[in-house]
């Protein structure tokens, strides 16, 4: 979540007034994040909702398969946000400008310190929203799967040294190899391919809600998996953490099982999502527009990351064996 388009009081309560919901009292930005603008909006009894403005990476057109996916999951026992619908039954608008939509609020905290039991809650959830995708139209191709990260490192490559010199060799090599090594004819569907620590939410240790599914898509369920253990599994210095590695999969595994063929695949799947996020994150590293109330995020933290999978000899160093 972050802000980049100023909304002002009269377009605020001009889109208000198109919900039946009581009269807002409260309207502040959230920082956290890189993608849309996003704000928390308070109502005079006693309610709370997110309102999202999604800015231009977001295709408007998949909008649509966005919103229903919400409304599947939320219908299959996964909790997240619910769009609202205004009187008129829409829940997609525009607010400045931009499309936007307004979402119910979850109650709960991402947690700063990530123990082995978060990490757990994380792997259960993910395989409950694997289960309950599964059913929902496999429509949307992911945008930002393998196929698509060369032409993203061409936006950034003659930059790259900026940021550390002999990063462009660096990832033109694992992109190569990436390219010519990526598993085919793994199992499939629709997948979060975001799960990071700010986009779930937890009461005590247990999960109670996943939110942010603008990235999701159709690709491999282990790829998606390990997104999330590459976000939760390793600790501020970078060190790989075993412990809650294994404590994730095995949370997943318990729910919707590996195939023998992805549990060998994921060392590169791991390195293949660490270098995705690398891409982006150089991009907005090199490109964040001035005065945007957001904190790019550092992309030499998902090189360390790439740079341990690559040197893995198999699915061992995560607690499973192939």
């Amino acid at each position: 979540m972050a802000v980049y388009t100023d909304v002002t009081d009269e377009d605020l309560e001009g889109f208000a007034a198109q919900y039946d919901i009581a009269d807002v009292v409260s309207f502040k930005g959230i920082a956290e994040g890189v993608e849309n603008s996003n704000f928390l909006v308070q109502t005079d009894d006693g309610e709370s909702y997110i309102l999202t403005l999604y800015e231009k990476r977001v295709n408007p057109a998949d909008l649509p398969w966005f919103l229903g996916l919400m409304r599947h999951l939320a219908g299959n026992g996964v909790t997240c946000p619910l769009p609202i619908p205004g009187r008129d039954g829409e829940a997609l608008r525009t607010l400045a400008g931009r499309p936007a939509a307004l979402f119910s609020f979850l109650k709960g905290l991402s947690p700063r310190r990530i123990s082995a039991n978060h990490c757990a809650g994380v792997g259960a959830a993910l395989a409950q929203l694997h289960r309950a995708g599964a059913e929902y139209p496999a429509t949307r191709p992911n945008a930002l799967s393998v196929e698509a990260w060369r032409p993203l490192f061409a936006l950034a490559r003659d930059r790259a040294d900026e940021v550390q010199p002999g990063l462009a060799a660096e990832i033109e090599a694992d992109l190569a190899d990436l390219e010519r090594n990526w598993p085919t004819g793994l199992p499939k569907g629709v997948i979060h391919a975001d799960l990071f620590p700010d986009n779930v939410f937890f009461r005590g240790e247990a999960v109670s809600g996943v939110i942010d599914f603008y990235f999701a898509c159709a690709d491999l369920y282990a790829y998606d998996l390990v997104i999330a253990m590459n976000a939760w599994c390793f600790e501020p210095d970078y060190a790989f953490n075993v412990t809650k590695a294994r404590r994730l999969l095995a949370a997943y595994d318990a729910i919707r099982p590996l195939s023998p063929a992805e549990v060998a695949a994921l060392p590169l799947l791991a390195r293949g999502a660490a270098v995705r996020f690398l891409l982006t994150r150089l991009y907005d590293w090199l490109n964040t527009p001035a005065g945007a109330l957001v904190r790019p995020k550092d992309p030499l933290e998902y090189l360390r990351i790439a740079r341990f999978h690559r040197g893995l000899p198999g699915p061992g160093a995560y607690g499973l064996v192939a």
